[in-house]
C-alpha cells in the first residue's frame, strides 16, 4: 500500500509543476504578453485560442497558474495588455497568430467578474469572429443593443458560471437575461456553483470541458458525410 507524501514533498512537486508551467507561459518573441504555449505543443496542430480578460483582478491574475487548472495541453492562450478593449484582444490575437498554430474559427472569450461582461460584450459586437464566450462571474450587459446581429449570435455558444449566492443577489437580472436569450433564440448555458472563488480548479475544468466538447462536436461537423 502507498503512503501519502508528505506536505514537503507534496510542495515541492507542485513547485516543479508551476516551473514547467512558467516554461511556458511567455515566449521570447510576445514583447511582455502573457501567452501560454500548452504542453507537447504540435506546430502542426491548429489549437483552440483561448483570450483571457481578467478585469478589474487584473493586477492579481497569473495566466500560467489559470491555464494549469484549465488544461495544460488543450489550449494556446493570450491575456491582453492594458485596457481589455476590442482593440487590445485583436492586437493579442494577431501576435499569437503570427507565431503560434491556432484554429482560425476556434478564438474564445474568457471574462472573470468584470472581465466576464466585457467578454460578452466584445463577442456580441463581433459575433462572427469568436467560436464562444465565457464569464465566470460576470452579468450580462442588457441594456447596450447587443443583439444587432441576431442570426450570428445565435449560432455563437456562451456560458456564464455563477455562484448560488451572487444567483440569489441579483435575481432580477439574471432572470431578465435568460427571458431576453430565449425570446432572442440564442444560446446561453448557465452554471451554478454553491461557493467557491471563480477561477478554482472545479469551474476551471468544466469551462476546459464546455470548450472541448464545442470543439469536438465542431470538428464532426466538419466531418465529411460517410467519415467517422
Amino acid at each position: 500500500m502507498s503512503s501519502r507524501p508528505s506536505r514537503g514533498t507534496a510542495r515541492r512537486r507542485s513547485t516543479a509543476a508551476l516551473r514547467s508551467v512558467e516554461r511556458h507561459h511567455v515566449p521570447d518573441w510576445t514583447g511582455g504578453l502573457p501567452v501560454f504555449v500548452p504542453q507537447g505543443y504540435e506546430p502542426g496542430y491548429d489549437y483552440p485560442l483561448l483570450v483571457w480578460l481578467p478585469g478589474s483582478a487584473a493586477s492579481r491574475f497569473d495566466l500560467g497558474r489559470v491555464m494549469a487548472r484549465t488544461s495544460l495541453r488543450n489550449f494556446v492562450a493570450v491575456q491582453p495588455r492594458g485596457r481589455a478593449d476590442t482593440e487590445a484582444v485583436w492586437r493579442a490575437i494577431d501576435r499569437v497568430s503570427s507565431r503560434l498554430s491556432v484554429h482560425p474559427r476556434r478564438t474564445y472569450l474568457i471574462g472573470q467578474s468584470a472581465g466576464g461582461t466585457e467578454a460578452f460584450r466584445i463577442a456580441c459586437r463581433n459575433p462572427d469572429s469568436f467560436a464562444g464566450v465565457v464569464s465566470l462571474g460576470g452579468g450580462f450587459p442588457l441594456d447596450e443593443g447587443l443583439f444587432a446581429s441576431i442570426e450570428s449570435l445565435r449560432r455563437l455558444p456562451m456560458l456564464l458560471s455563477c455562484r448560488s449566492a451572487d444567483v440569489a443577489a441579483a435575481a432580477a437580472a439574471i432572470d431578465r437575461t435568460l427571458r431576453v436569450f430565449h425570446a432572442a433564440g440564442a444560446t446561453l448555458a448557465m452554471r451554478i456553483y454553491p461557493g467557491g472563488k471563480n477561477l478554482s480548479r472545479t469551474r476551471l475544468g468544466d469551462v476546459n470541458r464546455w470548450i472541448m466538447e464545442d470543439v469536438c462536436g465542431s470538428a464532426a461537423s466538419l466531418q465529411p458525410h460517410g467519415v467517422t
